[in-house]
């Protein structure tokens, strides 16, 4: 007993919280948060693309300086990129039907994607060239694209098709004068309305379940409303398995065109909303569930007795809308090139701002290596659209150039797209893996640059076409490359087997030509880019790529630049 008494005596009194005083851990002081790079925001992005401002200077788009830096610096904000982040992740959602059981067909989107895509169309991105033509038109309206696509992609489908549209409506004046000033306008409204819009996007709808990028095995049927023939009235009736952008006002479609006004697969218009008001009938099925590309929605759609209007003559419907189809490939080589510059542009900032093991990320060889080899496939790229979108204005009159030039660089620079993301996503570690930085999302996006308008083999037997239909394009081509030859001994050797690589390879057995196709286009398309660095870059950039893409020690992986590249003066770029 008197043990116990004693332990009892020797225990702590006991207190309430109401009498103790406490000293509680501060909450989220476990760590300081150091070592991590700052957002990436507010920057003017045209500012700080050396390559794209170079390449605007010297295809004759100067005058479109000032209007990039406002495009650069808005796109640059960290306003516009929570946009993007938003447009991305809260990705649209079909509305088939009213609540009282009417069809609607309508596609709701957040409104960041709706800001997102207002503000390329008040720039300009989708048809300034075509409503302001001269000399670097569409090089200003491909600058504009590329600095909108760096940042937000999804919404550039939609501009680029309004922008691809405009040539194939004008192959019906009746048609083209009463879409053009709607697509030409800088205003926009997402709304699909009650036919009285002042401005209007023009979709595409070609590919159906059974054909694909087979578009002659279409079997969606044209019957003409009275007599028939270009600029008459159809009724269409069919599906079309991928629908980009359904809330468009328009789309050009393919059909198999029957009836006293001419036979066989034609183009049409087919409105949303019909002059009275009404709505078409456009049955949106469902809603693609992509991969990447989410902010744009794209969708099935059953066509049953929908109002079409035949844009160009019977039976060419393929030769009607192929101009719309080469200025979307133009855009896909522009999409392609600005995920490139936005995946090099995080990778170095990430590096610039980023220690490890006693030094900056950037300082150390292994990955400066890795980030200029980046570096250079972005300058490549975007020498070789920035080319391509002076082609495609009316004074350059290179016509024969480009159509085969652009297939050839749509095939290679969207290729190197997904891979090229990858690697700049590595840069980054575990933080480029996570959906809350943008190189995560870029990585799912590029894929379908090489994918859409024609995958690899398409397009390099689209090459093969032109070759043999148009012997003068090869002509133009090799003249292109050629004003490089001197630059580079390297380079110089390349040429010379390109060359005759390619007239062997029309002179021989069809089937190996095909076999071979793929093989020719890429050697090709490096003969292009090399070229255009030798000419316009500084040696230091384009030594770099030669040797690195031609020169007998290349390797396979990005970071794997020839010993005595200058890393810095590359790096020096960004």
């Amino acid at each position: 007993m008197e043990r116990a008494t004693l332990a009892r005596d020797r225990r702590p009194p006991v207190t309430t919280l109401s009498t103790r005083k406490t000293t509680y851990p501060r909450p989220h002081l476990t760590h300081e948060v150091v070592n991590q790079p700052p957002p990436r925001v507010d920057i003017d992005e045209a500012a700080a693309d050396v390559a794209l401002l170079e390449a605007v200077r010297r295809h004759d788009a100067s005058w479109a300086v000032d209007d990039l830096h406002a495009v650069g610096t808005l796109v640059g904000s960290a306003s516009f990129q929570l946009d993007a982040a938003l447009a991305n992740t809260a990705v649209p959602t079909l509305r088939a039907m009213d609540r009282w059981g009417n069809r609607v067909d309508e596609v709701d989107y957040h409104p960041a994607y709706h800001r997102i895509i207002g503000a390329a169309v008040a720039a300009g991105a989708h048809t300034s060239a075509w409503a302001e033509p001269r000399p670097g038109a569409n090089v200003a309206r491909a600058a504009t694209f590329l600095l909108f696509a760096q940042v937000e992609p999804g919404h550039a489908c939609p501009i680029s098709m309004a922008h691809a549209a405009v040539p194939t409506l004008m192959l019906q004046p009746d048609v083209a004068t009463e879409w053009l000033p709607r697509l030409l306008s800088r205003d926009y409204d997402g709304d699909l309305g009650d036919g009285t819009k002042r401005s209007a996007i023009v979709g595409m709808a070609m590919t159906e379940k059974q054909g694909g990028s087979d578009v002659r095995a279409n079997t969606t049927v044209a019957v003409p409303a009275g007599t028939g023939g270009p600029g008459a009235t159809y009724l269409l009736t069919g599906h079309k398995w991928f629908c980009s952008a359904p809330m468009s006002d328009a789309f050009l479609v393919l059909a198999q065109a029957s009836g006293p006004g001419g036979e066989g697969l034609s183009c049409f218009l087919v409105p949303r909303v019909l002059p009275d008001g009404t709505r078409n009938v456009f049955r949106i099925q469902r809603l693609k569930d992509k991969l990447g590309n989410r902010s744009n929605a794209s969708s099935e759609v059953e066509l049953d007795g929908t109002v079409a209007v035949m844009v160009g003559e019977p039976g060419r419907g393929v030769r009607t809308i192929i101009e719309m189809v080469n200025r979307t490939r133009l855009d896909c080589i522009l999409g392609s090139a600005a995920g490139m510059r936005q995946s090099v542009a995080e990778a170095v900032w990430h590096a610039r701002h980023r220690s490890a093991f006693g030094r900056v990320l950037v300082d150390q060889p292994a990955m400066s290596s890795v980030l200029a080899d980046l570096a250079l496939e972005s300058e490549a790229a975007t020498a070789t659209a920035m080319r391509l979108a002076r082609a495609h204005d009316d004074d350059a009159g290179d016509e024969h150039f480009r159509r085969l030039a652009t297939a050839v660089a749509k095939y290679w620079i969207c290729k190197r797209g997904p891979h090229h993301a990858y690697e700049a996503m590595e840069c980054l570690g575990g933080n480029g893996y996570t959906e809350e930085f943008p190189l995560a999302r870029r990585y799912r996006e590029q894929p379908v640059m090489a994918v859409w308008e024609g995958s690899g083999n398409v397009i390099a037997l689209d090459v093969l076409r032109a070759l043999h239909r148009e012997p003068e394009s090869l002509d133009a081509f090799v003249a292109e490359t050629a004003l490089a030859r001197g630059g580079h001994p390297v380079l110089d050797v390349h040429l010379d087997r390109v060359s005759a690589d390619a007239r062997m390879i029309l002179a021989g057995d069809p089937a190996d030509a095909e076999r071979r196709a793929r093989r020719l286009v890429e050697a090709m398309s490096l003969a292009l880019q090399a070229s255009l660095l030798v000419r316009f870059t500084p040696t230091e950039v384009s030594d770099a790529f030669v040797t690195s893409r031609l020169g007998p020690d290349r390797g396979h992986e990005y970071g794997t630049v020839s010993a005595g590249t200058d890393v810095g003066e590359i790096l020096g770029r960004w």
